[in-house]
């Protein structure tokens, strides 16, 4: 295989990528980044959309989702296509999709139909509500799916009606899940040595997201509202201003709430009657924070951060994003990596979050161009020279 591998990690396995957009691309990165051959497949020009989704090309979206890959064409709607996607089938092991549930059925690529061509290929499908029941037909997009999954009740400041999340959170968690059953189903298919139809949906990430506020209802009956930038259940927490921006106190348990009234020299709130315990913090959590917040504005958010640290209370500054890329911290981290390009000017990425002692992650490719791998890829399947070319003069890829 003439390609550079991200990773050691995932080398032995091969990926066929029919995703776009964000869900299924987010789970196929986690593939990439880690060393899996993932072959990018896209309509030939000649047949795909006037308007690629996913944003353009050469974008920094596009080109944060899809690096660590190769790319080829081929018109899967044509029956010769069909026949060409079967034969790399053959020798993948994994193939993604987020199509609509239908669409995979109609070009005849559904996981019953690859499975009798390679009955140890691991399918995966990514849809906006699953691949059955009364609404796995409707188009799934990631703010529909926060509003239907419950996020968008409890986000947001008390009475301010529904609000979103800054970031496509259904998107990037069911292409998270995705990938984490993808591996589930690659180290059981080392046991039973046959592959299975993983599935998820934005609709059933974003429910599982929900997290403690979800069991909340599930066990006690409770239905959460928006509470803001204060926490649920633990009471003082949340962002307070300060003489020059803002700052993020979490108070947990009444020993951190101890050393925090002690830190800012506010002794009488401890003394006083409302806040003695938690469940009486969070009764009157308004006049508490509004005290709070009386003494964080005396001082800058470096120093506030500095002393509550040294005191041992959960804090931080709230950053704009490029102040946060410039946190010492997170430059120590190293997640923002450069991309090696062709004419040597390297575009910086957003790496993995996690680490590998003896085969870690690199930003080893930039993303391909349309098509760029089409005949290199169909060589290493198996495809002569005159396979080739006939293929490509009849617009097949």
């Amino acid at each position: 295989m003439s390609f550079t591998c991200a990773s050691q990690a995932l080398s032995r396995f091969t990926v066929l990528d029919l995703t776009r957009i964000r869900s299924g691309p987010t789970a196929v990165r986690q593939l990439a980044d880690w060393g899996a051959n993932v072959i990018k497949i896209e309509a030939p020009t000649a047949v795909a959309d006037a308007e690629q989704p996913g944003g353009p090309r050469h974008g920094a979206d596009f080109q944060n989702l899809h690096r660590n890959k190769r790319a080829m064409t081929l018109d899967l709607k044509s029956p010769r296509g069909r026949d060409v996607f079967l034969r790399l089938v053959t020798r993948a092991d994994v193939v993604i999709e987020n199509y609509r549930p239908d669409v995979k059925e109609r070009l005849g690529i559904g996981y019953p139909a690859l499975r009798g061509v390679n009955p140890r290929l691991v399918y995966a499908s990514i849809s906006g509500f699953g691949q059955d029941g009364p609404y796995c037909q409707r188009p799934g997009f990631d703010q529909i799916a926060q509003g239907m999954g419950g996020l968008m009740s409890i986000t947001g400041a008390p009475g301010g009606g529904p609000m979103r999340v800054g970031i496509p959170v259904a998107d990037l968690t069911a292409g998270l899940f995705c990938a984490m059953g993808i591996l589930t189903a690659l180290l059981e298919r080392e046991q039973s040595g046959e592959g299975q139809w993983v599935q998820t949906s934005l609709l059933q990430a974003q429910i599982f997201m929900l997290d403690f506020q979800a069991a909340r209802w599930l066990m006690h009956g409770e239905v959460a509202g928006q509470a803001g930038n204060s926490h649920p259940t633990s009471i003082p927490t949340g962002a307070f201003k300060t003489a020059d921006g803002y700052i993020n106190i979490a108070t947990a348990g009444q020993t951190i709430w101890e050393r925090l009234a002690a830190a800012l020299g506010a002794a009488e709130l401890l003394a006083d009657a409302r806040f003695a315990t938690n469940t009486k913090r969070s009764d009157h959590r308004d006049a508490l924070n509004a005290a709070i917040e009386r003494i964080t504005q005396t001082r800058p958010t470096a120093a506030w951060v500095d002393d509550l640290n040294s005191a041992g209370v959960p804090c931080g500054p709230i950053y704009a994003i490029d102040q946060m890329f410039d946190d010492p911290q997170v430059r120590h981290l190293g997640i923002a990596q450069d991309v090696p390009t062709d004419d040597g000017r390297p575009i910086r990425l957003v790496g993995q979050p996690m680490t590998l002692s003896r085969t870690p992650s690199r930003m080893a490719v930039r993303p391909p161009e349309i098509a760029e791998h089409t005949d290199d890829v169909l060589l290493e399947f198996g495809f002569n020279a005159g396979e080739i070319s006939e293929l490509r003069a009849a617009g097949v890829v």
